[in-house]
């Protein structure tokens, strides 16, 4: 899976698509990890590179986290570091999905399938059809159709009134334009036709339900591209276009909201051509190659993420890069979780998460809506000031515009349940969001655990570490650590169901968690949402597919990468010019599920990839 979050202040950018505008808990017996790290960090953020409350966001990042604090300490390769600025731009950033098959996903076909072409054209059409609509009627339902006027509708008197001319009109809208609904509503006596935007709030309470042939299969699969958006965001947005409950839709993975991503989704009896008309009024997003298939997408079916991503500024002669590149190739990188892992606020999820699996709901109430320094949003200031002074849920709730995020969804579990019913409370908080919370703290510590074990031995396996023997961890004996490499250790994270490193680092895990109050030996908790059964997750990751160039540039603000949708517009490939002023790192690999391409960036680099240290270098650079 890609990435969640950003490492760098956004720079403002448009491009594209139109102008105008989660992981479940480990199985009972997990032996291999189970990817969660498409977990978003829920909070409140301030608006990246917008003041608020008289702080930039480079000023706000100032109480952020940095490697160290996460425990991200060590490096493999002994090649010198260079600097440069990662996401840059959010085009600097491009994800494709691999797909279970093993291909890369690409979006290139934006036709509908040649089955469904083919029943649309054998569709007996009344040959008057065409001719029941003025052409102002027309030129009405076009703005209707492409959203300008969210909560408008288009009436339309039907002269000589029957039954059957106002089916005629009920069919020539949904025909010439996808994505209106109908309905015949009666005004002053006269029977009207009203046409509403499927995603409009004046539209029908409930779809009329569409014919869907039984040789088809159920699903419609398509690629999904998207700019600057998380999936989540993206779904949402196709769920109200097409008037259909989020978890219609499946898909593989999550991906980052800064980058262009590619990845494939499935959604429930949703044809090709209603998928195909959003292209007209959809904003940084692009749906193509459609198939139906008869099942759904599954998250972490997966292969992994091809990633394209340019490093902007670097300072590294090209010895340089050549070396670091051909050590990451070679022999990869340390598996850590990135940064995003732990969210942007100056209050880490782990320590939430440390909290609840304390069972000290109290600590977790105060960590999620106390004050905290750095820029925030004002609606979400005030809201933490009110609880601060008065500790009253339904007066900050009222603080809130938006009571969809975590501090809402808190605030509005206290009100129902009351401060003495504070899990029971906590339980309105989505469960994917609940459970980021416990898997950023189980993440701190196998980070902590893994540095380490780099520390003590190296990149070489040694006895008492842990190899997987199909989906069973086995730990070394001397002779079989000789016949075994870094690329086979794993490490555990903590919980019920795993076992630890026999040599005195495996130790370490007790000594960290009894510093924290928690008891190794027992991982259940109370709730059992939040009991740990750990994982086994790799130390080493070499990445596949390895390729990069450095090239010059001119204009600091063009995009070095040819996007998906920039082919399909015929839009030329960006021309480098071989006297640049500038110079920018371009590299690509892939990458399997559950590993941070940030964390391969870093180690070509040798360098923070915190917000709060690459904000310093953005900043810098346009200063």
């Amino acid at each position: 899976m890609a990435e969640s979050e950003p490492v760098v202040v956004q720079v403002g950018e448009k491009r594209g698509c139109p102008e105008d505008e989660e992981k479940d808990t480990p199985s009972k017996k997990p032996r291999v990890e189970i990817d969660h790290q498409d977990e978003e960090e829920p909070e409140g953020e301030a608006s990246d590179g917008e003041e608020e409350n008289g702080e930039t966001f480079a000023d706000m990042m100032k109480h952020g986290l940095t490697e160290l604090d996460v425990g991200i300490l060590k490096y493999v390769s002994d090649h010198e570091g260079f600097s440069g600025i990662l996401k840059e731009r959010y085009s600097d950033f491009v994800v494709h999905e691999i797909n279970k098959q093993g291909k890369i996903v690409h979006l290139d076909d934006l036709s509908i399938p040649a089955e469904a072409a083919e029943e649309v054209a054998e569709a007996p059409q009344p040959p008057e059809e065409s001719d029941v609509l003025t052409e102002e009627q027309k030129k009405q339902l076009g703005e209707l159709q492409l959203f300008r006027n969210k909560e408008d509708n288009v009436s339309i008197e039907v002269i000589d009134d029957t039954k059957e001319k106002r089916t005629l009109v009920h069919k020539a809208i949904k025909t010439q334009f996808p994505g209106l609904e109908t309905k015949t509503e009666e005004k002053d006596g006269r029977k009207l036709i009203v046409a509403y935007h499927a995603a409009g709030k004046k539209a029908l309470a409930a779809p009329r339900k569409h014919f869907w042939p039984k040789n088809r299969g159920s699903f419609c699969h398509f690629v999904l591209y998207k700019e600057n958006k998380d999936t989540m965001d993206a779904i949402n947005v196709l769920s109200k276009f097409l008037r259909l409950r989020p978890n219609m839709f499946s898909y593989m993975g999550t991906k980052d909201k800064r980058a262009i991503t590619v990845q494939e989704i499935a959604v429930l009896k949703i044809t090709a051509e209603r998928l195909a008309h959003l292209n007209k009024c959809l904003m940084n997003l692009k749906v193509g190659n459609f198939c139906y298939k008869n099942h759904p997408l599954k998250l972490g079916e997966l292969r992994g993420n091809h990633f394209t991503v340019v490093i902007r500024n670097i300072s590294g002669t090209d010895e340089q890069v050549h070396k670091a590149l051909t050590s990451l190739k070679q022999t990869g990188f340390i598996n850590y979780y990135g940064m995003q892992r732990f969210g942007t606020t100056a209050v880490p999820t782990y320590q939430v998460g440390r909290a609840i699996l304390k069972n000290d709901w109290n600590e977790v109430v105060d960590l999620i809506l106390k004050p905290r320094p750095g820029a925030e949003k004002e609606f979400l200031v005030r809201c933490r000031e009110e609880w601060a002074k008065t500790q009253d849920p339904e007066a900050s709730l009222k603080k809130l515009p938006n009571k969809r995020c975590v501090e809402g969804q808190l605030l509005r579990g206290l009100s129902m349940y009351g401060k003495k019913n504070i899990v029971t409370a906590f339980g309105l908080i989505p469960r994917n969001n609940r459970l980021m919370y416990i898997h950023s703290y189980q993440s701190v510590v196998w980070n902590t655990m893994v540095s380490r074990r780099i520390e003590a031995f190296g990149l070489k396996a040694v006895e008492g570490d842990i190899v997987l023997k199909g989906t069973t961890a086995h730990l070394l004996s001397v002779e079989e650590a000789e016949s075994h490499s870094i690329h086979d250790v794993v490490m555990p994270l903590p919980g019920f169901d795993v076992i630890y490193p026999s040599h005195h680092v495996g130790k370490g895990y007790r000594e960290l968690l009894s510093a924290d109050k928690l008891d190794i030996d027992n991982m259940r908790h109370k709730v059992k949402d939040y009991s740990l059964a750990g994982a086994y997750r790799r130390i080493i990751i070499r990445p596949s597919d390895v390729s990069w160039e450095v090239i010059k540039y001119d204009d600091p603000r063009i995009s070095l990468v040819h996007s998906d949708f920039e082919k399909l517009e015929n839009k030329p490939a960006p021309v480098f010019s071989k006297e640049g002023k500038h110079r920018a790192l371009r590299m690509e690999f892939s990458l399997p599920p559950s590993t941070y391409a940030t964390m391969a960036i870093r180690e070509v680099l040798k360098l923070d990839t915190s917000i709060k240290k690459q904000t310093q270098l953005n900043t810098t650079w346009f200063n």
